[in-house]
């Protein structure tokens, strides 16, 4: 069954979702496993795709476009379709509902910033796991 993890960002955290995202999958990416990065578009796609060039100094994530990279040797895949069967490691949720795919990957990361919608999205989805009999641990990020 699949593990779900809420990452909550603290009022004083440093960054947002965003940045949250780029540093769970350096640490990931560093554990040897696999990335799916899933967004609620193509701009938010673009924008973690440049993300993860950019968040940190002299980190290197090797990722790609869903689409637009080899996922054979892509470890971290961004996309907002979801559509690579292929992939079932761990999966990053940035959107602000319940992927309908999250079930295939061992792992999911939701995301949670101080955003009012997203946090209300957040409780919902937690709710969604909860009620399902979903594994759920909480991670306080500040």
């Amino acid at each position: 069954m699949t593990q779900v993890d809420f990452y909550v960002l603290d009022e004083k955290a440093a960054g947002n979702r965003y940045t949250l995202a780029c540093r769970l999958s350096e640490k990931i990416y560093h554990q040897g496993r696999r990335i799916f990065i899933h967004t609620g578009s193509d701009e938010e796609t673009r924008h973690i795709d440049r993300l993860l060039w950019t968040f940190r100094q002299g980190s290197f994530i090797p990722h790609g476009r869903e689409g637009d990279c080899d996922p054979a040797v892509t470890p971290v895949i961004i996309g907002h379709h979801g559509e690579n069967d292929d992939e079932h490691d761990v999966l990053i949720n940035l959107t602000s509902e319940v992927p309908g795919f999250f079930s295939r990957f061992e792992r999911v990361a939701e995301l949670i910033d101080q955003e009012p919608q997203v946090v209300a999205s957040g409780r919902d989805r937690f709710r969604f796991y909860r009620d399902r009999g979903y594994p759920l641990n909480k991670h306080d990020i500040r």
